[in-house]
């Protein structure tokens, strides 16, 4: 294995938006007791963030344990609901076919680079068949308290472990929708492929130094061809 491919969820592969808004407000409320008022915007950032400060807007004093009883919490509450996600949110044009049409690569490994806490990304691609491609155990997670750039360096070396060469920035691409995921590219050292299918704009994608931007994953063998030229030395 000598490509490592790591997809970035959240209106990069699928949009269920509305399950995800639901979930937390439950577990909001198993943590606190209280309805939630306010959710605060994901904007790339991992759950564990978006945790600390919607409890802070929402007028929490937080304490150390409030995290772990809200990831939990939150596990339990999306659990719940996966049957919606097929039936509420979407998958994102070419989602299937692009992931398809990766794995035929020589070499590649494709697994995430996600806010989503693992059991919730788990839920969220295999509610449309896509978590066939993706190996779950090499990925970063939003429960994992770290910057996305230092958790591509942690998915870096779950990969170097299991498949043994290491992974650099020449051999491992990020595809996402947002500036956060084109810095994480930079600052931890993989190709940027940019996709304009969440709430950055092409021109924001190019401004914040994506190598590749596309409008979306429709044309399968454009997101090869990306993928290759930036893991072909």
């Amino acid at each position: 294995m000598n490509r490592l491919v790591l997809w970035n969820i959240d209106l990069t592969l699928v949009d269920v938006t509305l399950v995800t808004r639901d979930a937390y407000a439950d577990a909001f409320r198993m943590v606190t007791g209280r309805p939630l008022v306010k959710l605060t915007p994901a904007m790339g950032r991992p759950d564990s963030e978006i945790i600390f400060e919607t409890l802070a807007v929402n007028g929490i004093a937080v304490e150390d344990h409030h995290l772990p009883r809200f990831l939990d919490a939150l596990t339990v509450s999306f659990a719940d609901k996966h049957r919606r996600l097929a039936q509420e949110g979407r998958m994102m044009p070419g989602a299937r076919d692009a992931l398809k049409a990766v794995s035929r690569l020589d070499g590649v490994v494709q697994s995430v680079l996600t806010g989503t806490i693992k059991d919730n990304a788990v839920h969220k691609l295999a509610a449309f068949g896509l978590d066939k491609w993706i190996d779950f155990e090499v990925g970063g997670y939003g429960e994992e308290v770290y910057p996305k750039a230092t958790l591509l360096q942690v998915a870096q070396g779950r990969a170097k472990a299991k498949y043994g060469p290491a992974f650099t920035a020449g051999d491992t691409v990020l595809i996402g929708d947002s500036a956060r995921d084109v810095q994480a590219a930079r600052i931890g050292g993989a190709g940027m492929i940019a996709v304009a299918s969440g709430r950055s704009t092409v021109a924001e994608l190019r401004e914040a130094g994506a190598d590749i931007v596309l409008r979306d994953l429709s044309n399968a063998s454009e997101v090869v061809a990306a993928i290759a030229r930036l893991t072909t030395s």
